[in-house]
This record gives structure tokens, sequence and C-alpha cells, in this order.
């Protein structure tokens, strides 16, 4: 499944930057389609019911692009995917959609987690420095885990940096036990 959403995310960064469209607005107005699916249950049956012709949905969806103020094109993307019974892979393909467009833009995004809650000087300084590690403006967000001890981990795609104090006992633990 992940080639699918890809492939769909990939395709509609290709037209958002060829048309030159505002991505912030085009994520916002995605992101609103993906919050009305998802507080509305009985939207998200009809957009997944094969046996719902395709033009009804298309129809209902015109009423929600009305209502929202959607932008032709991304009136026109969430069409494709109802076409091609795509609908319930929305919540996947937004976010690889997203992610697609940070690459694009030079953005690594990064998944900080600490053992208490950081300052914003201590939140800029890590920011500076996992720039400087990956070449790339930092996109970061925060949570808490007081599991941790001490420090914090840095999640920046796949590679995960651990100075967190927990990280480092198991690390001499590990040591300890291959000696």
């Amino acid at each position: 499944m992940a080639a699918v959403t890809s492939r769909y995310a990939r395709a509609f960064t290709d037209a958002v930057f060829h048309l030159k469209l505002d991505s912030t607005k085009v994520v916002q107005e995605l992101h609103a389609v993906l919050v009305l699916s998802q507080q509305n249950p009985e939207l998200q049956r009809v957009w997944e019911n094969p046996s719902i012709p395709a033009g009804q949905k298309r129809s209902l969806l015109d009423a929600i692009a009305g209502r929202l103020g959607l932008l032709k094109q991304v009136r026109n993307f969430l069409a494709v995917l109802i076409d091609h019974h795509r609908m319930d892979m929305l919540p996947e393909i937004v976010k690889q959609f997203e992610q697609e467009l940070h690459e694009r833009m030079g953005y690594a995004e990064a998944e900080i987690v600490s053992a208490r809650e950081l300052a914003e000087q201590q939140r800029r300084e890590l920011e500076l420095q996992i720039s400087q590690l990956t070449g790339k403006r930092v996109l970061a967000s925060y949570s808490i885990d007081p599991k941790l001890l001490g420090g914090a981990m840095v999640r920046v795609g796949s590679t995960i940096y651990d100075g967190s104090v927990r990280g480092q006992l198991q690390k001499m633990k590990e040591q300890l036990v291959n000696s």
C-alpha cells in the first residue's frame, strides 16, 4: 500500500509545484477534508462504498468543495481518489504528500522526545544542531517521555539520535554484558 500512497502523493506534489500552487493552502484544504471525513463516519462510508456510483460521490465532493472553498486542483485530486477507489487511503496519502512537499522544499522533519519540557532557547539550539547534521531546515515536533530520565531522542526520517540518559544506560549495559 505504501507504493500506492506514495505514487498519488508524488503525482499531486508534482502538480502543486508545476502549477505553482500555495502549498500551505493545499495542505490546509486537504486537512480540512480529512477532518470532515474523520468526524463524519457516514461520509467516510459513502466515499468508500463501491456500490455507490462515482458520479454521486463526486456530486457530494462538489458540495463539500463549495462549502469549504477548495481550490479546483484539490477538488480534482480528491475526485481522482474517488474514481480510483482510494478515499480509504486519504490519511496516508495526505501524510505522504506533506513529507514529499517538505523533502522538495528542503525541510527535514524531526520528532524530538525529551524527558521534560524544553525551553525555547533549548529548542532553537537543538533545531540548529539537527539542521547542521542534515543540511536542511528543520520542522520539529516535540513530545515528553519521563521514562527517558534526562536528555532527548531525535528521529529524522529513519535515523534516531539517542541522547537520553536511558539510552546511555542501555549502551553501558550492553557493553558490560558483551565484555
